[in-house]
């Protein structure tokens, strides 16, 4: 019996930065993957592809856009309330982007709900792992939603569901994620993502380090 032969896949797909032409597209991936009370609108891409385009990514499949990740730089110790997702992405307009910063924020990715069989999160991640190497970045730093959370929330605190979901007793579709691709997880944060139903509006401070990062001290040649 012949084998089927299947398409290379890999060769459809074409990671790339967004640009201003992509924004509306980009903003429509927003909402089918969150749903239009927490996706970023129009407004919000521009403003990322305007003061860091390096960081905003989309994925193309046959042509259409099905995936995009957006991030800044900033220096994540210096802001007092470091638990508060619309302070440490400007409400998702980066106008805090600091180049000089050493912490890439991982501000959003996105995925269309019949393309996630394509493992397209994962070459995001590795994408923006990518920006934070090619920027001398100590880490990338973000707020994972848990959004499997409501389903034990009678049974349990959030401390304890994402302690379950680290040690692999119960699966989470973002923590699971984050966890297998090398992030750690440093806490738990309350009142996180405004609308963010489903996580109760619980998430994860989660945190990968560059390995190869290199300290430069300001001032030295």
């Amino acid at each position: 019996m012949a084998k089927t032969e299947l398409p290379d896949l890999e060769k459809e797909i074409v990671i790339r930065n967004i640009t201003q032409d992509d924004v509306e597209e980009v903003a429509e991936l927003s909402i089918n993957s969150f749903g239009p009370d927490i996706s970023f609108k129009q407004e919000h891409f521009k403003s990322q592809v305007d003061i860091f385009p390096e960081g905003q990514l989309c994925v193309e499949y046959k042509g259409k856009i099905v995936g995009s990740c957006s991030s800044l730089i900033l220096n994540y110790e210096e802001y007092l309330d470091k638990n508060n997702y619309k302070v440490l992405c400007d409400n998702g307009y980066i106008r805090n982007h600091r180049p000089d910063g050493i912490n890439l924020y991982g501000v959003e990715v996105s995925v269309h709900p019949d393309y996630r069989s394509l493992k397209l999160g994962r070459k995001l991640y590795n994408a923006r792992k990518k920006i934070c190497q090619d920027f001398n970045l100590k880490s990338i730093i973000l707020g994972g939603r848990i959004p499997y959370f409501y389903k034990f929330a009678d049974q349990m605190s959030a401390q304890e569901y994402v302690q379950k979901v680290a040690d692999k007793e119960i699966y989470d579709p973002v923590l699971t994620f984050q966890i297998n691709n090398g992030f750690q997880l440093k806490d738990v944060i309350p009142n996180y993502l405004e609308g963010d139903d489903a996580s109760l509006y619980y998430a994860t401070w989660m945190e990968w380090y560059n390995k190869d990062y290199k300290f430069q001290k300001i001032g030295t040649e």
